[in-house]
């Protein structure tokens, strides 16, 4: 999704696979970008019109959830269940992740001649499920933005998103001046810079989802805040829960399962969702080779996370209409620390940039099909994305060889005081990968480059939610090469790429997003104009413009603008959900 990429598990056979897809080059298509597609299946791209109701839709992943909180949740597993039981104020249909529709809200925002000024009306009869059970009003909404300045809940893109409010800048989960609630279906926000056209677009985010003060403030006052464990619902399903309304133990047993039933107080009514499903029961634990062999030969089934090559392989083979590749579902990236020594030095991080064969990290992947190499940081599908050079890239003598470039490597490792062309300094440099082929091999393929520059390295792999949440989402750490971060647009536009996890006021203590640390004023100025251009061109242009700047520092090294496989059983009519990686969405999804 962090909105961060899933983390492929499993054994990757990225020679095969690749084969196979060359050969069946008549069913693949040139997207706008030029980037070649093996989509078979784009059918299920649909918003589920006509599935058949009832029944339990199985999930099987190797991942476990990271938050149940609408208010911390910012990863792609956790948007699965969030927006299935969370009905933010506007939302993305299935088939389009361009166009938010109104959710929550009654109808479009209304955005003041000055750009700054939001006002939206929340529909009248949305309910929230037991032990609540009243009506959503706007004082919710309003709750919900202000608790994710609460340094108990301490949402990891608050301040991004929200930080131009009126008074957010002082904000500690308290009042929030420039939010107002005129009456209980009205919510305003007043702006500081006319940005409301950017704010309002973040109301697709889990953030905007209503949550109830007078039930939530008791956990919120928990350091940190353990709502999650008790939230309640306003989208078609709930998470199982007693009469309390507590789910940890209930309908969700950490690294076991996750099971979700309809929410009794829902209205059909009120929602565009169809919500066909009984239920949806979660397995965690799975491992990927398992899980995919499940999903392809099982019964009202699906993967919930990435398939390894050898699935994919196998469902390309024999189960074609088993297997959907999501276009434009996110970049992956080597996140290096500019925060400390050694990489606090630029040449040496143009001089890994160069030597790393990133060509070679898709192909454990599967290949093109799924990994097209990366050579900046805006992918296919996003505004700016050929404004920062396209395809080919920027054009940087350190970008331009996807297989890796020795000499351009020892050039800047002399340039950075190292007459050899090889690191000599003592001190090992710290990688901190995630578990699970291909992950893993991702990660040794940056670590013995590393060794091959002559650094020594202190090199650990640990869970994927471990990595991010202790390693490198905790700065005093000090953990010098993340090699499997990246990153999913949280709306449509480039900003929401970009300004996350690069600009400067986006490091925090803890949840940081912001991997490399880096602090470049001339970025941060640059993004502050960005964020003031207002249409679709000047944006692509702007922000293009900031890509080509953070690419020019090699503060990460772009490797990958992925196109997610999925994968599910024959009897499953998987709704992909395209605004996240294609995994199918509970409330449009059914079961055949």
């Amino acid at each position: 999704m962090a909105r961060t990429v899933r983390i492929a598990s499993g054994v990757g056979v990225a020679v095969m696979l690749a084969a196979v897809l060359a050969a069946c080059g008549s069913s693949s298509s040139k997207t706008s970008s030029g980037k070649t597609s093996a989509n078979t299946n784009t059918a299920n791209a649909n918003n589920g019109a006509g599935g058949k109701r009832g029944g339990i839709l199985n999930v099987v992943t190797n991942e476990d959830a990271s938050h149940l909180d609408p208010g911390l949740a910012y990863f792609v597993i956790d948007y699965e269940f969030i927006y299935a039981t969370q009905r933010p104020l506007y939302s993305y249909k299935p088939n389009d992740q361009t166009n938010p529709v109104p959710d929550m809200a009654s109808g479009p925002p209304v955005i003041s001649a000055d750009n700054k000024t939001i006002t939206v009306h929340i529909r009248p009869g949305v309910h929230y499920s037991a032990p609540v059970n009243r009506e959503v009003t706007s004082a919710d909404v309003a709750y919900a933005i202000e608790r994710g300045f609460n340094p108990h809940v301490a949402n990891p893109y608050a301040g991004v998103y929200y930080g131009s409010v009126v008074g957010a800048d002082k904000a500690n989960g308290g009042p929030i001046p420039g939010i107002t609630t005129p009456d209980k279906y009205t919510i305003v926000l007043k702006l500081t810079k006319p940005v409301a056209g950017f704010v309002a677009g973040a109301f697709v985010l889990p953030l905007s989802a209503a949550v109830p003060k007078e039930y939530a403030q008791k956990f919120d006052a928990h350091t940190p805040s353990d709502y999650g464990n008790y939230a309640v619902a306003t989208g078609p399903y709930k998470f199982q829960s007693d009469a309390s309304g507590k789910i940890i133990g209930i309908g969700y047993q950490p690294g076991k399962k996750i099971t979700l039933v309809r929410n009794p107080n829902w209205s059909a009514t009120t929602d565009f969702r169809p919500a066909y499903l009984d239920g949806i029961n979660w397995s965690i634990g799975v491992t990927p080779e398992v899980g995919g062999r499940q999903a392809l030969t099982g019964s009202h089934i699906t993967e919930g996370d990435t398939p390894p090559a050898t699935i994919v392989k196998q469902a390309y083979q024999r189960y074609r209409s088993q297997i959907f590749f999501s276009p434009g579902s996110g970049n992956r990236y080597v996140a290096l620390n500019t925060a400390v020594p050694p990489f606090n030095d630029v040449n040496l991080r143009k001089a890994v940039f160069a030597a790393l064969n990133r060509k070679q990290m898709g192909t454990v992947r599967g290949g093109e099909v799924v990994a097209t190499p990366a050579t900046h940081f805006l992918y296919p599908g996003v505004a700016g994305f050929e404004e920062a050079g396209g395809i080919p890239g920027p054009g940087y003598d350190f970008t331009t060889s996807p297989t890796g470039n020795p000499a351009v490597a020892a050039a800047y490792m002399k340039k950075a005081g190292y007459p050899s062309g090889k690191y000599t300094g003592s001190k090992p440099v710290v990688v901190v990968g995630s578990t699970g082929a291909p992950a893993d091999q991702d990660a040794q393929i940056v670590d013995q480059t590393l060794q091959n520059l002559g650094f020594k390295t202190n090199f650990k792999l640990v869970d994927q939610s471990i990595m991010y949440t202790k390693f490198c989402g905790t700065p005093k750490l000090e953990v010098n090469v993340c090699p499997n971060v990246g990153w999913v647009r949280d709306f449509a536009d480039p900003q929401t790429v970009l300004a996350p996890t690069f600009e400067s006021t986006s490091i925090t203590p803890t949840n940081n997003q912001a991997w490399s640390q880096l602090r470049d004023p001339a970025i941060d100025a640059a993004m502050e104009k960005a964020k003031l251009a207002v249409g679709t061109p000047a944006r692509a242009k702007a922000w293009g413009q900031v890509d080509d700047m953070i690419t020019a520092t090699a503060a990460s090294i772009p490797w990958s603008w992925d196109n997610q496989a999925n994968v599910y059983s024959k009897d499953t009519l998987c709704v992909n959900d395209l605004f996240n990686t294609g995994t199918c969405d509970f409330s449009f999804s059914s079961l055949k």
